[in-house]
């Protein structure tokens, strides 16, 4: 047999190897398009739903409005109404195609110019300059979406990284396999406190479970797959499959559940330049990968502990940001963890505080799998 011969074999062999291991890989789920579970979409069709609603909190916080601003009153309490049309809907459609044709004609289509370059919180957009504005104390800078370089001297991506890999527990931290954790979550819109679930699996498994009234409201990331599922009330679809910064999003919260691997999170690292957070000064890296937003993070400079991660979501107005802040670091088994989480995004906010942290337990891989949709609410 020649050389060639024997190659040739090899690669045949080569490829039917990987298509076998292809077969078994399950394909990852389509999430339903805006168009199949809502009627009356005529702009933002062929978007995911999770995108369509987060473009939706986009027009909200654009706005400085909640949803009954667009949408008729009676639509508060029935995902029908919603689709009823009125003069508002119509004038957000013809802002969106026009931002789309600025963009497209000015910008090459990059998205430099979204309903909040123009409205910031408000409902018209200004047209007059403030006098007060002009010569009174400056605003605060607004965290953009990629940061400034560091100072020359300052610490490298690399070096802060580690230092927070120190700071959690180190070898003890690279030892952590799982974790089984149950607590209290709380968000804005009820401020009741509902109980917990939170478990991991490394290198990048979680599953947060809210045993709310109405029925759980469950999110898992397999390793590869993310969902959400939620009573209908809460949600227009039961159980939906995330994708784009969502499904990112929740692989970034799985691979932050065991830190030492945080640096295989992005290809690229870069630090920025110095920040505060609640008056305590904080050094900021961001991560990144092609085809990807990026996500920031911000270290308690004294600590060397993770205080803050700023990830994005695209959708077709603007990127959507979306804000994770940890505190209450406590030693779990030599593993410094966060008992405080708190997430905020453009329509909401949540807490979940920890009351017991178990490390290194069995945790059985269904836990992650797609969630069984709750039943509906009693009435």
């Amino acid at each position: 047999m020649t050389l060639g011969s024997r190659l040739i074999i090899l690669g045949a062999m080569v490829t039917v190897a990987v298509s076998a291991l292809s077969a078994q890989q399950p394909p990852t789920p389509r999430p339903p398009l805006s168009e199949e579970v809502f009627k009356n979409v005529q702009v933002l069709k062929g978007i995911p739903v999770n995108q369509f609603m987060e473009t939706m909190g986009f027009f909200s916080a654009s706005l400085g409005a909640d949803c009954t601003f667009c949408h008729v009153t009676e639509s508060g309490g029935s995902w029908e109404k919603y689709a009823d049309d009125n003069q508002h809907k119509r004038t957000a459609r013809g802002m969106v195609t026009m931002m789309t044709a600025i963009n497209r004609i000015n910008f090459g289509g990059r998205q430099v110019v979204t309903c909040y370059t123009c409205h910031r919180g408000g409902d018209r957009p200004k047209v007059t300059p403030s006098l007060a504005a002009l010569y009174g104390a400056a605003p605060p800078d607004e965290q953009d979406d990629v940061i400034e370089p560091a100072a020359a001297g300052a610490p490298t991506a690399t070096q802060v990284l580690d230092k927070y890999i120190r700071a959690i527990g180190g070898p003890k931290a690279a030892g952590m396999t799982s974790f089984a954790a149950k607590g209290t979550y709380e968000a804005y819109t009820d401020r009741v406190k509902h109980p917990v679930e939170v478990f991991a699996r490394a290198p990048g498994q979680r599953a947060t479970i809210v045993h709310a009234p109405d029925g759980n409201i469950t999110t898992t990331f397999d390793g590869r797959s993310a969902w959400i599922a939620a009573p209908i009330n809460e949600r227009p679809v039961p159980v939906l499959a995330l994708s784009g910064g969502d499904l990112d999003a929740a692989s970034l919260d799985a691979q932050l559940s065991f830190p030492t691997r945080l640096k295989q999170a992005f290809t690229r690292w870069r630090a920025g330049g110095p920040a505060t957070i609640d008056d305590r000064d904080v050094e900021v890296v961001q991560g990144s990968t092609a085809g990807k937003a990026p996500a920031t993070f911000f270290f308690d400079k004294e600590s060397g502990l993770l205080v803050r991660v700023v990830r994005y979501a695209d959708s077709p107005v603007g990127r959507i940001p979306m804000q994770t802040d940890y505190a209450d670091y406590r030693d779990v088994a030599g593993v410094k963890l966060p008992f405080r989480i708190s997430a905020t995004w453009l329509d909401g906010r949540s807490t979940i505080e920890l009351s017991d942290v178990k490390v290194n337990v069995p945790v059985s891989a269904a836990m992650f799998a797609k969630p069984v949709a709750p039943a509906s609410p009693a009435r």
